[in-house]
């Protein structure tokens, strides 16, 4: 089966701390489950932009998640009632005034080598 690599440019990155993770996820079932990701990549952070290569996927749907882990402990921090205190991202749908855009809202099909782009928000 082929594989292919996905590069995904990290943007609007405000600091060089910790670092920024990268969550893959391959259905809507499990879609913003952190148990349940398909495949996660992480990186230093870089201020402006970073890029992160994601090798290997075989030919399917994706959606992902990015966040930047500033304080370098593997999750993504949240408030008392649940809002995200580092910055996200989403590959192209946006976070919405009440919650996460659904996994069809950011789905796209690899079927080749792909680069995508995520805008960090803050």
């Amino acid at each position: 089966m082929a594989q292919f690599d996905l590069t995904v440019t990290i943007t609007n990155i405000k600091s060089t701390d910790g670092k920024i993770s990268v969550a893959v996820y391959d259905n809507s079932k499990d879609f913003l489950k952190f148990d349940k990701v398909f495949k996660a990549v992480s990186a230093p952070a870089e201020k402006g932009s970073a890029s992160i290569v994601i090798e290997d996927l075989p030919k399917g749907t994706y959606a992902l998640a990015a966040f930047h882990d500033q304080n370098n402990n593997d999750k993504l921090d949240t408030n008392f009632l649940g809002i995200p205190k580092e910055p996200l991202g989403f590959s192209i749908g946006k976070l919405k005034t009440f919650g996460p855009p659904s996994f069809s809202e950011c789905s796209f099909s690899v079927t080749s080598d792909k680069e995508i782009s995520i805008p960090l928000s803050n």
